[in-house]
């Protein structure tokens, strides 16, 4: 990390206005894609700006086409912003198997629905969402392709000479969380055969922005100058904008049995270095505790970058924007990422 790159976004508009724009190979996509599209968990971290990309791309593409995003809506002004956005929205409790039946049908899906924070005390809970969903809307949505988000934790921890898990690696989930991720896609595996549903799978390590992320646990702990833990010495990381991207043309590429698809930075991060880095920028003093793991939970998502196309973000403009963005002050979901816990409880 040796230079500095151009400053990122300032404010909240300016930060969803950079995470929601399409680029060319998106705009293809919905192009070439036929008919109207639903986010099912559009309430996380990605689901409102992978909606509003998914809105303008079709926008430009010349595609008139229904976005609509799914959630509970228990809280906040997202559905109003979604509105505003030119998305619409249901709040469905997609537990609710009859609220479910009631969904349009569309025949495109983006399957976002889980639950991670929390997996460790309330594990019923993770199995219903993470296990018991996937069939619920699999016979939903039977007649629709569906591109079904998983994670890059159901490979375990690799050796960090290996460069990342690949897509073929056999999976080896560490703790419950991941054992329900992988059980949910053995649900789609299945219900894709058994119904000859075209899913693609979509193995995600990292996405971060601003408000949210590794670099936003690593960066506001340098800020504070609290001692960095450099146990789980390794991570990869992609910029939400292109981890959207992505996850959009996936839409393109499903299969039955489903396609495996790894969406990653390109690069392996060293925790040591990015948060040097972090110091240099903020001018601030960091300390390290523990031992760097020979072995960190890594994806490599090269083989899937001709079809889902290549992240734009570098690692540098991604470090440079995060520290800024700490710095001044800016809004942060308060919601840690648990990247370092080699325990896999969450």
């Amino acid at each position: 990390m040796n230079y500095n790159p151009p400053s990122g976004p300032a404010t909240i508009e300016e930060l969803d206005d950079w995470l929601s724009r399409p680029d060319e190979q998106v705009v293809q996509t919905m192009r070439d894609l036929e008919g109207d599209i639903i986010v099912l968990g559009v309430g996380g971290k990605m689901g409102p700006t992978l909606a509003r990309m998914a809105k303008r791309a079709s926008d430009v593409s010349g595609v008139a086409r229904r976005i609509i995003g799914v959630s509970r809506f228990s809280t906040g002004d997202l559905r109003e912003q979604l509105g505003a956005w030119g998305i619409e929205t249901i709040a469905c409790d997609l537990l609710d198997e009859a609220a479910v039946a009631e969904l349009p049908d569309v025949p495109n899906v983006v399957y976002m629905a889980g639950f991670k924070f929390g997996a460790t005390a309330n594990p019923s809970l993770t199995w219903a969402m993470n296990c018991h969903l996937p069939t619920v809307v699999c016979r939903r949505y039977r007649s629709s392709r569906i591109a079904a988000f998983s994670s890059g934790n159901i490979y375990g921890t690799v050796a960090v000479e290996s460069g990342g898990a690949m897509e073929s690696d056999p999976p080896n989930p560490i703790g419950e969380y991941a054992m329900t991720i992988l059980g949910r896609e053995r649900m789609f595996d299945y219900f894709s055969r058994e119904l000859e549903i075209p899913v693609s799978l979509l193995r995600l390590n990292y996405a971060t922005e601003l408000r949210y992320g590794v670099l936003v646990d690593l960066a506001q702990q340098v800020f504070a100058e609290t001692p960095i833990d450099v146990t789980m010495g390794h991570v990869n990381v992609i910029w939400q904008r292109d981890a959207n991207a992505m996850s959009l043309n996936a839409l393109a590429h499903t299969s039955t049995p489903p396609r495996i698809l790894n969406i990653a930075g390109t690069e392996i991060l060293r925790v040591r270095d990015v948060c040097v880095e972090f110091a240099r920028l903020m001018n601030k003093t960091v300390t390290f505790t523990g031992e760097e793991a020979s072995d960190a939970l890594l994806n490599n998502a090269h083989d899937s970058y001709s079809r889902l196309g290549q992240p734009t973000a570098t690692n540098q403009e991604m470090v440079r924007w995060t520290a800024e963005w700490v710095m001044q002050g800016g809004v942060s979901l308060g919601k840690a990422t648990h990247f370092e816990s080699r325990s896999g409880s969450f």
